[in-house]
């Protein structure tokens, strides 16, 4: 399973569900008595079910140290192999936790085995991600990098829509919605933005990337080409920034679907 730090899922996961939530109708959250947030991370989907929820919502990931920013109840845990007894919740969801899982089939079928009445995944398809942005080139370029990512990456990190996996999990799903998350850089700049850039223009953002990207076809070369040339798009963004000519919005489309037990 990949492993990602705190900062980078509190700005990947920033804002999501702040514009709507009627994606997340089919999980009936205001009627949930006990909800378990599998792979919480640090708790962005669960501050949001909590919000929803009458009942109690636990938080639960293999990672102690991205579960000490989040809130307590929370418990530690793998999600293959949950650490409660069947039935004890009456929903178990997960966001962007699938894609990450060498076995997807199995970890669905322990949500299954817990829960007592619905099982909910909403994952992304990191496939059709669409990037706009002020700098020529830097959504082309994006696109690139990010199909380079995938060839190194042995999970399915273009999942989507789950219901191939919940049929093959014995799960009868009850519907399939779709959100779109934005994040968008634009005037007044976030410390956040500020960073993200700096780090592409220094080339830190994507050589983070390294080792996933040479374990697929690309070679130590053109790499380092595909660094150079994301540095570029960086310095121009901070050209732009001077003059708060600079946006970018990319869009990340996710899927929830939803099975009935």
């Amino acid at each position: 399973m990949r492993r990602f730090t705190a900062e980078y899922l509190e700005t990947t996961r920033a804002g999501m569900w702040d514009d709507s939530r009627a994606a997340l109708a089919d999980l009936a959250l205001d009627s949930r008595e006990r909800v378990l947030d599998v792979g919480a991370g640090t708790g962005e989907l669960t501050q949001v079910l909590r919000a929803e929820t009458p009942g109690e919502v636990l938080a639960l990931d293999a990672d102690r140290e991205l579960l000490e920013h989040v809130d307590p109840p929370r418990a530690l845990g793998d999600a293959t192999r949950l650490p409660f007894r069947s039935g004890a919740f009456d929903l178990v969801v997960c966001q962007a936790l699938l894609v990450n899982l060498p076995d997807p089939v199995g970890a669905l079928e322990e949500f299954a085995r817990v829960s007592r009445d619905r099982v909910a995944v909403i994952e992304p398809d990191n496939s059709t991600v669409t990037v706009e942005s002020t700098v020529e080139g830097e959504a082309v370029l994006a696109k690139r990098a990010r199909s380079l990512y995938f060839d190194g990456v042995d999970t399915d990190v273009t999942m989507g829509e789950a219901s191939d996996l919940f049929a093959a999990a014995g799960l009868d799903v009850l519907g399939v919605s779709r959100y779109d998350h934005q994040r968008i850089t634009e005037p007044p700049y976030s410390e956040q933005a500020l960073e993200s850039i700096r780090r592409k223009a220094s080339g830190a953002g994507i050589e983070t990337n390294r080792e996933t990207i040479l374990a697929g076809e690309t070679t130590p070369d053109e790499f380092d080409d595909l660094r150079s040339q994301w540095r570029a798009i960086g310095r121009e963004a901070i050209e732009q920034l001077q003059d708060g000519s600079y946006q970018r919005t990319e869009t990340i489309p996710f899927y929830v679907t939803v099975a009935t037990l």
